[in-house]
């Protein structure tokens, strides 16, 4: 596996798989750091990278994309969103650069609002004979932001960025949430900025939900089959190896 940021050009391998990790910078409660989506995407990223290669072929990890479309974030203070159109835009030109060198590039998604962005933008680059497409960092049944699932990985990842607060926010599944949070954004929903349970977060259950997000992303790119939001799917996604024990969900 090749980290390109840590390595000098000759070491770049010409003609391979390149993972691009998107994230955003966004608030996540009052317990979790802005860059929590990113720190996700570029370690799931990473594990999966090294998972894949073998039989001589060649991985590289892309730095991660810290910035993405967050508008429902927006009301937070230090919430940073470049929009649904910027980053189409910029998904667009980076798989342009990127084929000059690589064959194929996946973006490794950590968060939910650059969704539409990276459908519309998938759609376009294979229109235009380029190999791209995007797997979640997801697990079946896990909170939507901020809570029991983000809150544990990142006591697993970085736990000296974890504040000592475990906070309850809304609790409605994301879908009931959606309309909600299009017309108003997370805080006319959730003051705290959380949607979920965050008080039984562990960091033994963040490094079992992290190994499975970064099973079901390298299932996705063995099989290579992808939806029609270009998004890969899971050939054998298990409910239960991902599913939550959190409070919330039980």
């Amino acid at each position: 596996m090749t980290e390109l940021a840590a390595e000098p050009w000759p070491s770049v391998p010409r003609g391979g798989l390149v993972l691009v990790p998107t994230g955003s910078t966004e608030q996540h409660g009052p317990h979790l750091p802005f860059d929590t989506d990113a720190v996700i995407a570029a370690e799931v990223a990473q594990r999966a990278a090294a998972r894949l290669e073998h039989d001589g072929r060649a991985v590289v990890v892309a730095p991660v994309l810290a910035f993405g479309a967050s508008g429902e974030h927006q009301d937070f203070p230090g919430t940073i969103s470049i929009g649904q159109e910027a980053l189409r835009f910029v998904l667009v030109e980076l798989v342009r650069s990127i084929a000059n060198w690589a064959q194929r590039i996946v973006f490794i998604n950590g968060h939910g609002g650059n969704v539409p962005a990276l459908h519309r933008a998938v759609q376009q680059l294979v229109a235009e004979g380029r190999d791209a497409a995007w797997a979640p960092c997801g697990t079946p049944g896990e909170d939507a932001h901020a809570g029991f699932a983000e809150t544990s990985i990142m006591l697993a990842l970085r736990p000296g960025s974890v504040g000592p607060e475990r906070p309850v926010g809304h609790l409605s599944p994301i879908g009931e949430l959606m309309p909600a949070l299009e017309a108003s954004g997370v805080r006319a929903v959730s003051p705290t900025g959380v949607l979920g349970d965050a008080s039984g977060a562990d960091a033994r259950e963040g490094d079992r939900l992290l190994d499975a997000m970064v099973s079901s992303v390298e299932r996705r790119i063995e099989a290579a089959t992808t939806d029609d939001r270009g998004c890969l799917r899971d050939p054998t996604p298990d409910p239960h190896h991902g599913s939550l024990t959190s409070p919330a969900a039980r």
